[in-house]
Protein backbone atom coordinates (compact mmCIF):
# COMPACT_ATOMS: atom_id res chain seq x y z
CA UNK A 1 0.00 0.00 0.00
CA UNK A 2 1.48 3.59 -0.99
CA UNK A 3 0.31 6.54 0.68
CA UNK A 4 -0.42 9.38 -1.66
CA UNK A 5 0.92 12.60 -1.05
CA UNK A 6 -2.17 14.50 -0.72
CA UNK A 7 -3.43 12.96 2.65
CA UNK A 8 -0.21 14.06 4.79
CA UNK A 9 -0.30 17.10 2.75
CA UNK A 10 -3.91 18.12 3.39
CA UNK A 11 -3.41 17.67 6.85
CA UNK A 12 -0.93 20.27 7.49
CA UNK A 13 -2.97 22.41 5.30
CA UNK A 14 -6.00 22.14 7.20
CA UNK A 15 -3.55 22.16 10.48
CA UNK A 16 -2.57 25.39 9.70
CA UNK A 17 -5.89 26.74 8.46
CA UNK A 18 -7.53 26.33 11.66
CA UNK A 19 -4.93 27.83 13.67
CA UNK A 20 -4.41 30.87 11.10
CA UNK A 21 -8.60 31.27 11.27
CA UNK A 22 -8.50 30.99 15.04
CA UNK A 23 -5.79 33.60 15.30
CA UNK A 24 -8.00 35.52 12.89
CA UNK A 25 -10.97 34.96 14.48
CA UNK A 26 -9.66 35.70 17.95
CA UNK A 27 -8.10 39.47 16.67
CA UNK A 28 -11.55 40.09 15.01
CA UNK A 29 -13.76 39.81 18.62
CA UNK A 30 -12.23 43.27 19.77
CA UNK A 31 -11.22 45.82 16.67
CA UNK A 32 -10.23 48.67 18.62
CA UNK A 33 -7.38 46.41 20.41
CA UNK A 34 -6.14 45.19 17.32
CA UNK A 35 -6.72 47.75 14.74
CA UNK A 36 -3.13 48.09 14.27
CA UNK A 37 -2.94 44.58 12.64
CA UNK A 38 -5.33 45.46 9.97
CA UNK A 39 -4.51 49.17 9.47
CA UNK A 40 -2.14 48.25 6.44
CA UNK A 41 -4.29 45.43 5.26
CA UNK A 42 -7.41 48.26 4.59
CA UNK A 43 -9.21 46.83 7.67
CA UNK A 44 -9.16 43.26 6.15
CA UNK A 45 -8.85 40.54 8.49
CA UNK A 46 -6.67 38.85 5.95
CA UNK A 47 -5.92 36.13 8.85
CA UNK A 48 -9.26 34.65 8.74
CA UNK A 49 -9.36 34.95 5.42
CA UNK A 50 -6.60 33.22 4.58
CA UNK A 51 -6.85 30.66 6.82
CA UNK A 52 -10.52 30.10 5.69
CA UNK A 53 -8.87 29.36 2.06
CA UNK A 54 -6.31 27.18 3.54
CA UNK A 55 -8.63 24.84 5.58
CA UNK A 56 -10.75 24.95 2.81
CA UNK A 57 -7.24 23.87 0.41
CA UNK A 58 -6.48 21.32 2.70
CA UNK A 59 -9.78 19.31 3.16
CA UNK A 60 -10.13 19.28 -0.70
CA UNK A 61 -6.11 17.79 -0.79
CA UNK A 62 -7.09 15.27 2.03
CA UNK A 63 -10.65 14.25 0.34
CA UNK A 64 -8.79 13.48 -2.70
CA UNK A 65 -6.07 11.55 -1.58
CA UNK A 66 -8.34 9.44 -0.05
CA UNK A 67 -10.78 8.89 -2.70
CA UNK A 68 -7.25 7.95 -4.65
CA UNK A 69 -6.91 5.56 -1.84
CA UNK A 70 -10.19 4.05 -1.99
CA UNK A 71 -9.66 3.62 -6.02
CA UNK A 72 -6.19 2.13 -5.75
CA UNK A 73 -7.50 -0.07 -2.74
CA UNK A 74 -10.14 -1.55 -5.30
CA UNK A 75 -7.46 -2.30 -7.93
CA UNK A 76 -5.27 -3.91 -6.04
CA UNK A 77 -7.65 -6.44 -5.10
CA UNK A 78 -9.68 -7.57 -7.93
CA UNK A 79 -13.10 -8.94 -7.71
CA UNK A 80 -13.86 -12.11 -10.00
CA UNK A 81 -17.40 -12.10 -11.08
CA UNK A 82 -16.87 -15.59 -13.19
CA UNK A 83 -18.59 -18.23 -11.25
CA UNK A 84 -18.44 -21.07 -13.68
CA UNK A 85 -15.92 -23.80 -12.76
CA UNK A 86 -12.55 -23.73 -14.39
CA UNK A 87 -10.99 -27.17 -15.79
CA UNK A 88 -7.76 -28.26 -16.81
CA UNK A 89 -4.73 -25.97 -16.88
Amino acid sequence: MQLDLRIPMGLLFTLVGVILAAFGAATNSDPAQFSHLYAKSLGINVNLWWGLVLLVFGQVMFQMGRRSQKRMEKLSHPVSTDTTPRRGH
